[in-house]
């Protein structure tokens, strides 16, 4: 069972998970220590660090060893505690429209390693299912701090798929009963049974948006607050929400689908049946479609925002217009829900400034003026790897955002 996994929720659980957690980040940052030595950099009581290492032992997250080369003057040689990194993994992917991303964890929660490769938008599950597996075979058999097969991967101490636990993924599109072994989506063609069988451990799916959401909540840009709006512009639009400190999932799977909010009642269809929708305005082929239709050169993305950092006039008003949609909505839905934090990511929030000032000057024309002063805009800092490192947090599911969530069991299905 992973560490952090329990199954109370209450105050001396919580308590406990801290000092757990306390113990742990000083085994990370200082290397191997004595119980003395943990017990004065802790600050932690003898007996509540004695029943703290007893459980990290039992669990295996931490390992006892005996320096052969270090001993005391009298009596036996000092015993040091480490982390285990090969006690146990977590893995998390996120199956993006056009890319796959994947991030493992050790026991420790230390990630070990990450890596992306792109693919064609309509290439088939069992295809993204090999791309997926051979970006983690590339980190379990590459040098630490390599390249992963050219992908754009990384690693610290190594991938070991043999000591995996369980799996978080994240997919696009709505989901029925998120967080949990049971979700299913449209139009994923038994994907979990495809992971469970080529991994052999759970599968715990969600919305990748949502995902990104947990992650820059847990660890990135809006970890200092309770209640954060996130908003994703890719090649679709989507959001999550963080209220009163606990990730909201929603009935049907359709929480943060501010993709869907209509900003143009005369616009364009959007995918979803409806018109003039924010992802009709905002996604990455409306934006550059808009770009063309104003006369622009660019044919991808990374000619566009080019064209931005050159300053581009026509580059420059097309974000101009897409920031004064964005801020409109996010306005709209900061008056339902009194977020503190938005926090802007996807591949489009890379223009930075020139598309994140638009959206700052619509967002504070359209607050009310009390909630001025109260609403943070910042940009994601998570970059790639957000999605499926949220899928980690989800496996994990030590995080107090996710209280109403399923409670994960793999030792069951192991």
């Amino acid at each position: 069972m992973l560490s952090g996994m329990h199954e109370h929720d209450g105050p001396l659980t919580r308590l406990r998970r801290g000092h757990e957690q306390s113990v742990l980040e000083l085994l990370r940052k200082q290397g191997p220590l004595s119980r003395a030595e943990l017990s004065t950099r802790s600050g932690l009581s003898r007996t509540t660090l004695h029943d703290i290492v007893a459980a990290l032992l039992g669990s295996g997250a931490v390992v006892a060893a005996t320096p052969q080369v270090e001993t005391r003057k009298r009596g036996r040689p000092v015993e040091k505690l480490s982390l285990n990194p090969a006690a146990g993994e977590a893995v998390g992917i996120d199956f993006a429209r056009r890319a796959v991303h994947v991030a493992a964890v050790n026991f420790a929660h230390e990630v070990v390693g990450s890596a992306s490769a792109p693919h064609a938008p309509d290439l088939s599950w069992p295809e993204r299912v090999d791309l997926a597996a051979g970006l983690l075979d590339a980190l379990a058999t590459g040098p630490p701090d390599a390249d992963a097969a050219g992908t754009g991967g990384r690693g610290t101490s190594g991938v070991h798929l043999d000591a995996l636990t369980a799996i978080g993924v994240g997919v696009v599109g709505p989901i029925a009963d998120p967080g949990s072994e049971h979700a299913h989506a449209q139009g994923i063609d038994g994907l979990p049974d495809l992971l469970r069988k080529r991994f052999g451990v759970p599968v715990l799916l969600d919305n990748n948006t949502r995902l990104a959401a947990l992650a820059e909540a847990v660890w990135g840009a809006a970890a200092d607050s309770s209640d954060v709006l996130y908003l994703r512009l890719s090649h679709g639009v989507g959001g999550g929400l963080v209220v009163g400190g606990a990730l909201h999932r929603g009935r049907y799977g359709l929480s943060g689908e501010f993709g869907h909010i209509t900003v143009d009642p005369r616009g364009r269809t959007c995918e979803c049946g409806g018109t003039g929708c924010l992802e009709t305005r905002a996604s990455l082929d409306a934006v550059l479609c808009r770009y063309r239709e104003c006369g622009g050169r660019a044919d991808d993305l990374a000619g566009f925002l080019d064209a931005v950092a050159a300053a581009e006039p026509t580059a420059l008003d097309v974000l101009e217009r897409v920031g004064s949609d964005v801020g409109g909505v996010l306005a709209a839905v900061c008056h339902v829900v009194g977020a503190g934090v938005i926090v802007v990511g996807g591949e489009l929030a890379e223009a930075g400034p020139a598309l994140l000032d638009p959206v700052e000057r619509a967002l504070r024309r359209h607050l009310m003026p009390l909630a001025h002063h109260h609403v943070e805009l910042r940009r994601a800092t998570l970059g790639e790897a957000g999605s499926a490192l949220g899928g980690i947090a989800l496996v994990l599911h030590e995080s107090p955002l996710l209280t109403h969530y399923p409670q994960p069991r793999p030792e069951e299905h192991a």
